[in-house]
């Protein structure tokens, strides 16, 4: 007989995504953005959640939560707020279009600290988590052949501008094969010294 290993309690299995989160009036624009996108070149996959930038994203059973928790919590707590620039359009041929993050290097520099706690967050050799060291906003995902060249035609010539002072990252989780994300937790940066962050190891 075969054990469903979803259905034991704690070895259900999760999807796991760590974000810096725009403040709503960005958020509305891009999502603005990413609507008149969808309806003009019949492609939904980025809507499915709410703009951010995504800095790591994995498969982990869900008792593992409460550990990454604690970790994720004391990289947030030495970590001190940013400003993130956005500015235009970017693409990754020949199926993401998006905006582009300008100010890269405190995000880059996030996902250094993150990378730490990768092994907390490693499943099995087939489920490793997958930092975004490259940072963005995406505005059409998947796109096959003729969406990806329409719209870069159009979008590589148009103008964005915005930033968002980043004092937090969200946790947020589903169940694998869900849609949409829940938030788990939100880390707020804190820039407290080091030492600090060593005996909240600790607690």
């Amino acid at each position: 007989m075969k054990i469903n290993i979803q259905s034991i309690p704690g070895c259900r299995i999760n999807e796991y995504m760590l974000v810096l989160n725009p403040h709503e009036e960005l958020r509305n624009k891009i999502a603005k953005v990413r609507n008149e996108f969808s309806e003009t070149y019949k492609n939904s996959a980025a809507l499915i959640s709410k703009p951010h930038i995504a800095l790591v994203r994995f498969t982990q059973l869900e008792m593992m939560e409460e550990r990454i928790i604690n970790r994720l919590k004391v990289v947030g707590m030495g970590f001190q707020p940013f400003k993130v620039s956005l500015k235009d359009y970017g693409s990754f041929p020949a199926h993401t279009i998006f905006i582009n993050v300008t100010t890269k290097t405190p995000v880059q520099n996030l996902v250094r600290e993150i990378r730490d706690a990768q092994r907390l967050m490693k499943l099995d050799n087939e489920h490793k988590p997958h930092f975004i060291d490259e940072p963005f906003i995406a505005i059409g995902r998947r796109l096959v052949p003729w969406q990806y060249e329409k719209g870069w035609l159009e979008f590589s010539h148009r103008q964005f501008t915005g930033s968002f002072i980043a004092d937090n990252m969200l946790f947020l989780k589903r169940r694998l094969g869900d849609k949409s994300w829940q938030i788990a937790q939100r880390f707020e940066f804190m820039n407290l010294p080091v030492t600090t962050k060593q005996g909240e190891l600790f607690i």
